[in-house]
């Protein structure tokens, strides 16, 4: 395979069809029209994508045409670009362009042995070819009609055929190569009973409501001829009797429909429901599991919009189109034997719109898969600009940027406005298409039916109760378009969840438990190296030892890996050589859980929950009674301004904690972490925010709430940190310049004297 880090230039015919849609350091999301609609190609991009050295992970969708691509940091994110427009170009310029490359052939099998269904396909075409051409020619009038029929029988199941080998090949792509199950299939996972109760409520009420067309039928046939033959049978010999047997086959009809309509209706809707609680339910709980560089890889608006649109599109499926789908399919199953045992004459005029239909409907489909991909693509960043808008309030009137704000959610409305006026032409264009070949057919079906009546080919008594039942599978038909729609809607919707459900969870420890009570905290790092995707090491061979029950300070400039450190030790992330001990054991060797709950952690932009002041700061101690959370609350100097609002500690505070300021917050969070008494705390710039008497007020009951407890300490503002016990002094590289208290490293003067200097505006003795 030639090199695809080398090629870019030659590939300029390709960039107007792949175009990047989010780069972060180690993962680039791109729109790759090529593989829209085509799984195999799709696959094969994939394919060639992973063979490249520092590709680590290739997905492309058909769907959607989105391609990932994930990459480690030998792979420079410039490159990227490059190598996707050269593998597209490769793709489809060269020998796999019609799909995956020819399987190698069994070096057993000989090489000119031929397919038998090469062989046999051909001769069934010609053989039935002949045949109809010899009935068509010299057949009677009936033979003709028969071959007609057998037309239209045969191109609806190539059709259909062609649809589901499409299918499978989408299924494959969405589920894996060894997936067995369609995604539909997928999607109902456990609520198979609730799907067959309502599949069979609604075929019932199917055949009910063909019943009662029938018994119409009769009814016209008694006032135009004074009889229906088929009611004597019943007894009932006069013209009175069979309207008044007929009235009361009438109305038990409409009860069935009715009531079967109204069961089946709500079970459809139920399992819509059901399926929507319940994909919602196990995604949000993966969501939540997500190692944390995939949730800040990724936009906060797009997985809320899988979680709320997308899978409530799932449930709209079942609860609607599935129920249109087994009601047309249980018309057919029922008309065309009918048709071809009482009137064969006119069984290929009445469903010669059917493979038409499937024909339009299925390429509707081909054509609107770029149209859906783009919709979706402007809605979701609409949603997210308003949002990010919305949110930044007070920088946007900060720097008077309202108007501009305004005019860039316009030109984003409008490109989302026009990308849906594009897909409902098409979807307008394709529903009257359909509705002028059901008009066609019914206008077929009359005239055609009428004659063969007229010279006695077709009994009027067979005619005239069948004549209404194929419209009212045709008018059926109109929602074809619609559950088309509704199918490729829901296709796009299961592959971004389940795209999202594919991201890998945190790996839990294989170790024991770690007994909480009995942690005393020490902890240490042992050559710690550490990078995120596509940047050079944040830290490298970095060791350094926190004692236990006492207070460390991690002090130097930004990016020297400070944070980072907190996080190795949550893990939220995992070192990538060295260890990270906690008491001696390897944190990654601890579950998770019990990890986390023996450390209480603050960051410097603490998260607040839209509620009261009370529910955040007992979050995560959900039964910690009111005396603790006064307690905890007074420690952090929050106390005092909580008791000044007019709900006090039931006052909500909005998004975030929109309705404070950054100091409340602030110590709102420090008194989360009070709360939850962990014999670790680790503060990352816990006190930034607030001011120097606050801040000093919050350092003394630190210190007497750190009695015995590990504490760890994170700050630009050296202030905060000059009582600890042990002061880490980091430089860029995350390694450790300078340690001591803050006297001894005031007396080294070196870094941290000079840091001192420049925010005290003192010189070190």
């Amino acid at each position: 395979m030639p090199s695809l880090l080398g090629a870019a230039a030659g590939n300029r015919s390709v960039d107007s069809d792949v175009r990047p849609r989010s780069v972060i350091p180690g993962r680039q999301r791109w729109d790759v029209k090529p593989v829209l609609g085509r799984p195999r190609t799709a696959e094969v991009l994939a394919a060639v994508l992973r063979r490249v050295p520092g590709i680590t992970e290739a997905q492309a969708s058909p769907i959607t045409g989105g391609v990932l691509v994930r990459h480690d940091a030998r792979v420079r994110a410039a490159d990227v670009g490059r190598i996707v427009r050269r593998a597209v170009a490769v793709v489809t310029e060269g020998p796999t362009r019609t799909g995956r490359p020819a399987p190698a052939r069994p070096a057993a099998e000989p090489a000119s042995r031929p397919d038998r269904g090469l062989v046999v396909r051909p001769v069934l075409a010609v053989g039935g070819g002949v045949a109809a051409g010899i009935a068509l020619i010299r057949g009677s009038a009936l033979s003709k009609q028969l071959v007609a029929l057998g037309g239209v029988a045969a191109a609806t199941v190539a059709v259909v055929r062609k649809a589901w080998r499409r299918t499978a090949d989408t299924a494959r792509d969405l589920s894996g190569a060894e997936a067995r199950r369609h995604p539909l299939l997928e999607v109902v996972g456990p609520h198979r009973r609730r799907l067959y109760r309502a599949s069979v409520l609604s075929v019932a009420c199917q055949i009910s409501e063909m019943a009662l067309g029938t018994f119409l039928g009769w009814t016209a046939l008694v006032l135009i001829k004074g009889e229906a033959a088929p009611l004597v049978r019943f007894g009932l010999t006069t013209a009175s009797a069979q309207l008044w047997g007929l009235a009361g086959m009438v109305t038990i009809a409409c009860v069935a429909v009715a009531g079967l309509s109204y069961s089946s209706n709500l079970q459809w809707r139920q399992l819509g429901q059901d399926i929507e609680h319940d994909w919602r339910g196990r995604t949000y709980e993966h969501v939540q599991h997500l190692e944390l560089r995939h949730l800040e890889g990724e936009r906060t608006t797009r997985i809320a919009g899988v979680l709320t649109d997308d899978v409530r599109q799932l449930g709209t499926f079942f609860a609607t189109s599935a129920n249109d789908v087994l009601q047309l399919g249980t018309s057919l199953a029922i008309l065309v034997p009918l048709f071809l045992v009482l009137a064969p004459q006119i069984a290929w005029i009445a469903f010669l719109p059917i493979p038409v239909i499937a024909w339009l409907s299925l390429r509707y489909q081909d054509k609107v898969t770029a149209d859906y991909a783009a919709s979706g693509e402007h809605r979701a960043r609409l949603h997210s600009q308003l949002v990010n808008t919305l949110e930044a309030g007070a920088t946007v009137k900060s720097f008077c940027t309202e108007d501009y704000e305004a005019e860039r959610i316009d030109q984003l409305s409008a490109k989302a406005q026009e990308s849906n006026e594009q897909t409902d032409r098409s979807t307008i264009r394709h529903a009257e298409t359909v509705r002028v070949c059901t008009t066609s057919s019914m206008a077929g079906t009359l005239l055609i039916g009428g004659r063969s009546v007229l010279n006695g080919s077709l009994p009027f008594e067979v005619f005239s109760p069948l004549i209404g039942l194929p419209q009212m599978v045709l008018l059926r038909m109109n929602r074809l378009g619609g559950i088309v729609d509704q199918y490729q809607r829901t296709l796009a919707a299961y592959d971004r969840v389940h795209r999202l459900r594919a991201l890998p969870v945190e790996t839990e420890g294989t170790g024991g438990p770690l007994d909480t009570e009995k942690v005393r905290g020490e902890i240490v790092l042992d050559d710690v190296t550490f990078a995120y995707p596509g940047r050079p090491p944040v830290l490298e061979d970095l060791s350094l030892t926190i004692p236990a029950g006492r207070v460390t300070a991690l002090v130097g400039a930004t990016g020297s890996g400070k944070t980072t450190v907190a996080k190795l030790l949550m893990r939220f992330q995992d070192a990538e050589s060295g260890s990270v001990l906690l008491d001696g054991r390897d944190v990654r060797d601890l579950p998770r859980r019990d990890l986390r709950d023996a450390v209480g952690f603050v960051a410097q932009d603490p998260f607040l929950f839209d509620g009261s002041i009370a529910d955040n700061i007992r979050y995560g101690s959900f039964e910690a009674p009111d005396e603790a959370l006064v307690e905890a609350a007074t420690m952090a100097e929050a106390h005092t301004f909580i008791a000044t609002l007019p709900d006090g500690y039931d006052t909500v505070i909005g998004e975030r904690g929109a309705a404070l300021s950054g100091g409340q917050r602030q110590r709102i969070a420090l008194a989360r972490a009070i709360l939850k008494d962990a014999p670790v705390v680790i503060l990352d710039e816990a006190t930034s925010a607030v001011d120097n008497e606050t801040e000093a007020a919050i350092q003394r009951t630190l210190r007497r709430f750190g009695a015995e407890r590990t504490m760890v300490v994170i700050a630009h503002r050296l202030s905060t940190v000059r009582h600890a016990d042990r002061i880490y002094v980091m430089d860029k590289g995350g390694v450790v310049a300078e340690q001591g208290t803050h006297d001894e490293l005031l007396a080294q003067h070196g870094l941290y004297a000079s840091l001192w200097q420049l925010q005290a505006g003192e010189i070190a003795a």
